[in-house]
């Protein structure tokens, strides 16, 4: 979330009612927030929102308070927040979550991408961007050599927004590992403008958000085919 005006939003995500179980303090949207942890050695990171990458020296104090889509999300007792890739677990003695990944012997169908899509999620909400609503499209071209390009048309929930890059190559990245992908080019865009009226339903209702917040737009979440 990059817009002001939705830092409320963040704030429900963040959970501000939350509960200790063995030693996890579980959030309203059921994210997972840990003990505080100490890094074991220097990690490369990504601030958030600025989207500008950092390093956090060994010793460094901080609380996972998202794991999802092959990263996690910290924070330090100071308020700062960051994204660290899932391959650096083990500075925070965690284990590499390896999530499923298609195999190269598989037949593409469609629906493939927007499962990829589905585990791209915003690094300060425990939601992905299809169900946040900032896919708009995605087209299929079909090569001559039955191979695919994929150009995928997504927004952020405000210009500027610094971690578009981050999801950007999310995208570019999950979507190239498909079967029989050629290239992957990813578009952002800000028009028609983002919304909360884009949000799923089950967004909506994971982030405790009125159904009437924002102006309900119709889904651009199209895959189309051209040759």
């Amino acid at each position: 979330m990059c817009h002001a005006g939705l830092a409320y939003v963040a704030d429900r995500a963040q959970g501000r009612s939350r509960s200790r179980v063995n030693g996890i303090i579980r959030n309203e949207c059921n994210m997972a927030i840990t003990e505080p942890i100490t890094l074991s050695r220097d990690c490369e990171v990504i601030q958030i929102p600025s989207g500008l990458r950092a390093s956090l020296p060994a010793g460094t104090t901080v609380r996972v308070v998202q794991s999802l889509g092959g990263s996690y999300t910290i924070a330090t007792g100071a308020g700062a927040m960051y994204r660290m890739d899932a391959r650096d677990a083990d500075v925070l003695g965690l284990s590499l979550t390896v999530t499923e990944a298609v195999t190269p012997e598989e037949a593409f169908e469609p629906e493939m991408i927007w499962k990829q899509l589905k585990t791209v999620y915003d690094p300060e909400i425990p939601v992905n961007i299809v169900d946040l609503g900032l896919v708009y499209s995605t087209e299929i071209t079909l090569l001559e050599d039955g191979k695919r390009n994929i150009e995928v048309r997504m927004s952020m929930t405000a210009p500027g927004c610094g971690m578009g890059n981050v999801l950007k190559a999310d995208v570019e990245g999950k979507l190239s590992r498909l079967p029989g992908v050629n290239k992957v080019q990813v578009n952002i865009v800000f028009d028609p403008p983002w919304n909360p009226g884009l949000m799923s339903e089950a967004a909506r209702l994971q982030l405790g958000i009125d159904s009437d917040f924002g102006v309900p737009r119709s889904r651009r979440s199209l895959v189309t085919f051209t040759r």
